[in-house]
C-alpha cells in the first residue's frame, strides 16, 4: 500500500469509526469511565515528565508539537501545564478535526494539516513531541516508520517522545491494530525508553462503570487488566 493510500484509508477508517459510534459521545468527558481514564493518563505523564524538568529547563520555554493533535484537548493539558501558545505545535490529517482544534485553541499555536511525516518542523528543534493512539491506526508499516522517524528527527538532544497507545489488537475493530512494546521500541530502537501499563481495558471500563463508577478503580489495580501504555522514549 502506498502512503497515499494509507493516508486516505485512515480518514476513511475514522469516518467509519464516528458513524458506528454514533458521534463522539461514547468519549464524553461526563462518562465515569473516561474521566477516571482522564485522570490516571494525566497524572502518570506529570510522574513522567517531572524529573525531566531539570535536564530540559522551565516548562515555559518548552517546545512542543503532537502528531494527530485532534480537536486539541492534549495541548490545551499542555498550555495548563505552563507552556506558551507560540512553543506549540499540532499536525492533525482529518480537516474537520483541525477546524474545531483551531477554533478551541489560542491564535498563536501553530496547526499544521496533512501526513505528519512530511510536517514542516525544523530538525532538533522540539523538547517533546506527543501521540495518542495514533500509531494503532497506521495499518501501514512503512508510514508507521516514517512518522517515526519525522518525530524523533525533530526532537533535540535530550527530548523525548510521549507516547500513548494500546498494546492489544482489538478484534471488534479491524481498522486498528495494538502496538506492542516491542514495536514501539523497534521505531525508537536509540530511544531510552520509561514505560507504565496504563487504562483499564476500554470495553471492560465501560461495562464495569455502568454497574459502579467506582469498579473502575478496583479492576484497574490489576495492571495484566490495562491496554495501553504511557512511555517517555528520551533521546540521548
Amino acid at each position: 500500500m502506498t502512503q497515499d493510500r494509507e493516508l486516505q484509508a485512515i480518514a476513511q477508517r475514522y469516518a467509519r469509526r464516528e458513524e458506528r459510534l454514533g458521534g463522539l459521545e461514547r468519549y464524553s468527558l461526563l462518562r465515569p469511565e473516561v474521566w477516571q481514564m482522564l485522570h490516571e493518563r494525566q497524572a502518570a505523564t506529570l510522574q513522567l515528565l517531572a524529573p525531566r524538568a531539570a535536564q530540559m529547563g522551565p516548562v515555559s520555554e518548552w517546545r512542543l508539537t503532537e502528531v494527530g493533535c485532534g480537536a486539541g484537548g492534549n495541548l490545551m493539558d499542555m498550555l495548563r501545564l505552563g507552556l506558551l501558545p507560540e512553543h506549540l505545535t499540532g499536525i492533525e490529517l482529518l480537516p474537520e478535526r483541525l477546524t474545531a482544534a483551531r477554533a478551541a485553541l489560542p491564535e498563536q499555536l501553530r496547526l499544521l494539516a496533512g501526513d505528519a511525516s512530511q510536517a514542516e518542523v525544523a530538525p532538533g528543534s522540539q523538547d517533546l513531541v506527543m501521540q495518542s493512539t495514533v500509531f494503532s491506526s497506521i495499518l501501514d508499516d512503512g508510514l508507521q516508520q516514517q512518522v517515526a522517524q519525522a518525530m524523533w528527527r525533530w526532537l533535540k538532544p535530550g527530548g523525548a517522545v510521549l507516547w500513548y497507545d494500546f498494546i492489544v489488537d482489538n478484534p471488534r475493530n479491524p481498522d486498528v491494530r495494538g502496538v506492542p512494546l516491542r514495536r514501539m521500541r523497534a521505531l525508537f530502537p536509540q530511544g531510552q525508553a520509561q514505560v507504565r501499563r496504563v487504562t483499564l481495558a476500554p470495553p471492560l471500563a465501560r461495562a464495569v462503570c455502568r454497574w459502579h463508577p467506582g469498579a473502575y478503580r478496583v479492576l484497574n489495580s490489576f495492571p495484566f487488566l490495562r491496554s495501553h501504555v504511557l512511555a517517555l522514549i528520551i533521546k540521548p
